[in-house]
């Protein structure tokens, strides 16, 4: 082997690049010779590398070089990274291929197993497309009169999204072009600025492009007509952004402290912003050495980043997960890396010559007069932070802190990083128990209080914080018998969880012998593993967006099959709840692109969208079908509102069991959620045609007092303890009674003080996050079915949700 040249194959996708490897390596019939692969940033996440490129070329060369091959777009962009930071002598043996991935791949391989150079390999590689040219014709070309070279395209748009090319637009936009063999420049006409690149989110960014300015571009290249038409087609579609973004303003605070995330914790305040970083006036190494020290570090952080998208997008959704696109975007940025290597060839280290390269970078970004987009100088100063820790190890962070995080707000990415182990509580000044955030905190068991005021954030660090998530009160500087009683409370809470945690796999039953099952809302694999160790009864909720959103084309009905039974093993046979595709609206579809909506949680979303696209919804229910034939299983269609949706989503569901070529099967349960007040209304209707409804209290709540879940503003209202709420609930159990069963799977389900309330008004089972299963199942054993029922009566008489908490605090 050790004669031969060793290949390397770049691609985002890890499957794509093991497949491919698999077919040239059938080509060499028994030959040997090394392929590496430096492929996707793990087994299910796309992306490139450039410091996994490194170890690649470093595994495969064996001293007659490597021949480097990539798919497309930042692929090549990795690759050349990675070849600056090799050393000088391995990087003379390094040729980074244009070659096309697969037809070049195949044809380098036979190659080398035959002994050719590498400047021979390379050159086969690069010629591989000539048989299927030979066989079809060339590909038609572009060209200027003179055929000198290609020629120049240009188009232009109009930007609709209310805050212009922000982040998450521009990083589609520069995602659109990179995914082409094509050079793009772009303009803001209506300010007549001048041209950058539109490879560099950065330079997008401070042409300042607001909400109604029109945007010229000039293509060149092999794929240009491809490349405008990709980018016509995206602004379009609104660089597939909703169009309902609030306008620009301070976030306000609820009226009064709400709780948000049930518990309590006390400790030393922590501010949730990072201390400055300090830049040291160290000698610069030398320049290879400094710049292969950044490359480390932003492959480091590329890693974290993409970790973290993969896991907001399976959370919360591929809306919130999209922000991570700009964060990864800006590392590779150009203008920034130009910038930045300029000043290490100077002699500056590569620490202070990135510190100042971001510097500059948030300037520029600040500088831009829209407000919106100058508040983009965040996002750059945050990720060239991570950066800077990665290659200052030791750089405190606020997720090492121990105490009550206090802060102004948390994104997701933050709140997805603290552990709960290290951080007793959450305080914040603004806020909404229903933001994303929070559902994150929730999860994590971490005590939350929102809206706490602009004060909070004046408490100074070290100060004893005591927090109350159950009843939205929290304590600065308590006296010594006032924090020596909250401690106890602590303990005392923490004895009753070791309690409920050591009976979790126990049945719930009431004082009175009223069996509930507590099961569990999971949307991947391994959150169905954790919800047999904590204790599930069943899988109340399977959130089957995660196999949609974030990929170019929709799951096959094996594929969905594969994943739904390994939710079902990782459950050990316990009933699945499998609720058909809930997207739309504000989560749309990148394979389905879909007309934007004034307002989307009003639009065609949940089982109105699968029913305009019948295609999707039958593939799924197939794939349910054949599933119901080897474990008990449970469809259920969202946002249900009319009969005739249920009729037409039944109607497809009966042909699915044909396509699946049995009877129908025995344990198949059909139900739907209840998440708009006409099903609650129309229960009894609806209750003829189901097995069984599953409130969706966080959208019920939205849609029942008007207040979007989303908007800190009205984060008060939306309060799923208000009255109107326990009707609409104990509406649909009346309607069900004798019918169908009620199940609750929304966040109040996960409340402890709801469980007896619930039971009381009439609801047969209980879904939670796995590790809300075993507080939720004490409380219910805690509960007396007929005490709940007199106490239901007295809730739903109530005047207000305050009046409903505090009532159930005393009944206690």
């Amino acid at each position: 082997m050790s004669a031969t040249v060793g290949l390397v194959v770049v691609s985002h996708s890890r499957a794509l690049a093991r497949a491919a490897v698999e077919l040239a390596q059938e080509m060499l019939h028994g030959d040997e010779i090394c392929i590496a692969i430096a492929a996707g940033l793990d087994d299910t996440t796309f992306g490139t590398d450039a410091a996994q490129i490194v170890d690649a070329v470093t595994a495969a060369d064996h001293g007659a070089g490597v021949v480097v091959l990539m798919d497309l777009g930042s692929a090549v962009l990795s690759a050349e990274l990675a070849l600056e930071l090799l050393d000088d002598d391995t990087r003379e043996r390094v040729v980074l291929c244009p070659a096309p991935l697969v037809e070049g791949l195949i044809v380098a391989a036979v190659a080398a197993a035959g002994g050719a150079g590498i400047k021979e390999v390379a050159a086969e590689a690069t010629a591989a497309l000539g048989g299927k040219i030979g066989q079809l014709g060339a590909a038609p070309t572009t060209t200027d009169p003179d055929g000198s070279r290609d020629a120049e395209l240009t188009g232009s748009f109009v930007v609709t999204n209310p805050h212009g090319l922000h982040a998450r637009p521009a990083a589609r936009l520069v995602q659109e072009v990179r995914g082409h063999d094509a050079r793009a420049l772009i303009r803001n006409r209506t300010s007549a600025s001048g041209w950058v690149h539109a490879h560099s989110l950065s330079r997008i960014a401070t042409l300042g492009v607001r909400a109604g300015d029109e945007v010229e571009v000039r293509i060149s290249g092999s794929q240009a007509a491809e490349t405008l038409k990709g980018i016509l087609a995206l602004a379009a579609r609104h660089f597939e952004e909703p169009l309902t973004a609030a306008a620009l303003a301070s976030p306000k605070a609820p009226s009064h402290p709400i709780g948000a995330s049930p518990g309590l914790g006390i400790g030393p305040a922590r501010s949730a912003r990072l201390a400055p970083i300090a830049i040291h006036d160290v000698p610069a190494e030398d320049r290879d050495l400094e710049w292969q020290r950044l490359g480390n570090a932003i492959a480091v952080v590329r890693r974290t980043i993409g970790q973290l998208r993969t896991r907001t997008a399976r959370e919360l959704g591929e809306a919130e997960a999209s922000i991570f696109d700009a964060h990864q975007l800006l590392l590779d940025d150009s203008a920034l890396l130009d910038n930045v290597r300029a000043r290490i060839d100077n002699g500056l280290s590569a620490v202070a010559a990135w510190s100042a390269g971001v510097r500059d970078l948030a300037a520029e970004f600040a500088a831009v007069p829209d407000p919106y987009l100058g508040a983009r100088a965040d996002d750059v100063a945050a990720v060239g932070d991570q950066v800077l820790r990665a290659m200052l190890p030791g750089s405190a962070t606020a997720e090492t802190a121990s105490g009550v995080l206090v802060a102004a707000d948390l994104t997701p990415a933050q709140a997805a990083e603290l552990d709960p182990a290290r951080v007793a509580a959450v305080l914040l000044s603004f806020g909404s128990p229903h933001a994303h955030n929070v559902i994150l905190l929730r999860a994590k068991g971490i005590p939350v209080v929102v809206g706490a005021g602009t004060a909070v954030l004046s408490i100074p660090e070290g100060t004893t914080v005591a927090v109350d998530g159950t009843r939205g009160e929290f304590l600065v500087d308590p006296p010594d018998d006032v924090r020596q009683d909250f401690r106890a409370r602590v303990a005392a809470l923490a004895r009753r969880q070791h309690t409920a945690r050591a009976s979790a796999a126990e049945p719930a039953v009431t004082r009175d012998g009223v069996t509930i099952p507590v099961g569990a809302n999971v949307g991947s694999v391994d959150d169905a593993r954790a919800a047999a160790r904590c204790g599930a009864d069943f899988a109340g909720l399977v959130r089957t967006e995660f196999l949609f959103l974030g990929r170019p084309g929709a799951p096959d009905v094996d594929e969905q099959l594969g994943v739904y039974r390994k939710i079902a093993e990782s459950l050990e046979g316990k009933r699945i709840t499998v609720r058909t595709l809930d997207v739309g609206g504000d989560k749309p579809l990148e394979f389905l692109p879909t007309t934007a909506e004034a307002n989307p949680f009003l639009g065609v979303r949940g089982i109105r969208l699968s029913l305009a696209h019948p295609e999707l919804l039958a593939e799924q229910l197939v794939a349910v079908a054949r599933l119901a034939h080897e474990t008990p299983v449970s469809v259920m269609f969202p946002m249900i509102s009319t009969l005739d949706e249920l009729f037409a989503a039944r109607r497809l569901l009966d042909d699915a069991i044909s396509r699946a070529g049995r009877d129908r099967p025995r344990g198949l349960r059909v139900g739907m959620m209840v998440e708009v007040p006409a099903a609650a209304l129309k229960a009894t209707a609806f209750a003829r045609h189901v097995d069984f409804f599953s409130v969706g209290t966080n959208d019920l709540t939205q849609y029942a007092l008007a207040a979007d879940r989303t908007n800190d503003s009205v984060a008060a209202i939306g309060d799923a303890f208000d009255p109107a709420l326990l009707h609409l609930v104990h509406t649909t159990c009346r309607g069900a009674a004798g019918h169908a069963s009620v199940s609750v799977c929304g966040e109040f389900a996960g409340d402890e003080r709801a469980a007896g309330l619930l039971i009381g008004l009439g609801v047969d089972a209980l879904s939670v996050t796995p590790l809300a299963i075993a507080g939720t199942k004490q409380a219910v054993r805690a509960a007396d079915s007929r005490e709940a029922v007199r106490l239901a009566g007295e809730m739903l008489a109530a005047a207000s949700a305050a009046a409903v908490r505090k009532r159930l605090d005393e009944s206690k």
